[in-house]
């Protein structure tokens, strides 16, 4: 293994012991020099051990041998904080992922929305397993742009999984609130901005982490949108209100002709090199 990889390969080596963490060297070079899907087998045989007698002790480091995934992730994303030198405030994109898989031995599997082959007018299901994936948001210098660099994946189990299993179905958002609550845990020093669609948009999330972190999603645009309540006065009867006066929908501000927006040039939009966007900013209560 070159020096340059090893010297990150290195870090992990506590977590193993000695005869796993020797496998674990092979099948992390064989995963990056695999020019097909990155399994056991191809990993093997592109290092030149396709004739392996004990190929199944290979196996074992993902199906039988003990070692924590999440003390993994937390190297792994140290290790990326210290390699980009980032500080101060990061941003970290999350997302749900279905990986298409099929057979008997798959339990974890649901039914679920096939996000690339649906449309608004066409509604497509596939089965597999879903994962929610979190991703470290930074530019890399080589590519001149923002790149997604996964270090944590968290199982979703289908709600019929969880019941034959006879344990409390924990939804997405649920998923979704304890990993950002440990990412947090991880880096106490920084100031962290997660990044999420329309999926993350809920309440129950957004209340339970908006004391530790700061999360950026995409609101429906006909969501019931108000002022902050005025505070409360001497002497007033009756509980505290928690909404002012209401304001237009998302939908009524893009419509409104008379509404002033700011104009801002944005870089490496999806390949091009300028973008030009309107936006309007304010502040309120959903």
């Amino acid at each position: 293994m070159p020096c340059e990889l090893m010297s990150f390969v290195i870090a992990f080596a506590p977590l193993f012991s000695k005869p796993v963490f020797k496998r674990v060297k092979v099948l992390l070079e064989g995963a990056i020099l695999s020019p097909h899907i990155r399994t056991v087998a191809n990993a093997l045989r592109v290092m030149g051990l396709s004739q392996e007698r004990h190929f199944q002790n290979y196996h074992r480091v993902l199906g039988r041998a003990q070692w924590n995934c999440l003390a993994v992730s937390r190297i792994l994303l140290n290790l990326l904080v210290k390699t980009f030198n980032l500080s101060g405030e990061i941003v970290i994109g999350f997302d749900d992922t279905v990986e298409r898989r099929r057979g008997k031995q798959i339990k974890a599997k649901g039914i679920y929305r096939d996000a690339v082959r649906s449309s608004k007018a066409f509604f497509v299901k596939t089965s597999g397993l879903r994962w929610l994936s979190f991703m470290l948001l930074t530019e890399v210098p080589f590519a001149k742009r923002v790149w997604a660099l996964p270090f944590l994946t968290v199982l979703c189990p289908s709600e019929r999984y969880d019941e034959q299993r006879g344990v409390r179905h924990r939804k997405l958002t649920d998923r979704a609130r304890q990993a950002i609550l440990l990412v947090k845990r991880w880096l106490p020093q920084l100031n962290l901005v997660f990044v999420g669609d329309s999926s993350f948009a809920a309440l129950d999330l957004l209340n339970a982490v908006r004391e530790k972190v700061t999360v950026v999603s995409k609101l429906r645009l006909d969501a019931a949108l108000y002022r902050q309540a005025r505070a409360r006065r001497t002497g007033q009867l009756g509980r505290t209100r928690k909404k002012g006066k209401r304001l237009p929908t998302l939908s009524a501000v893009i419509a409104n002709p008379q509404r002033k927006w700011k104009r801002l040039r944005m870089k490496n939009w999806y390949g091009e090199p300028h973008r030009a966007i309107e936006i309007k900013s304010g502040k309120c209560v959903w």
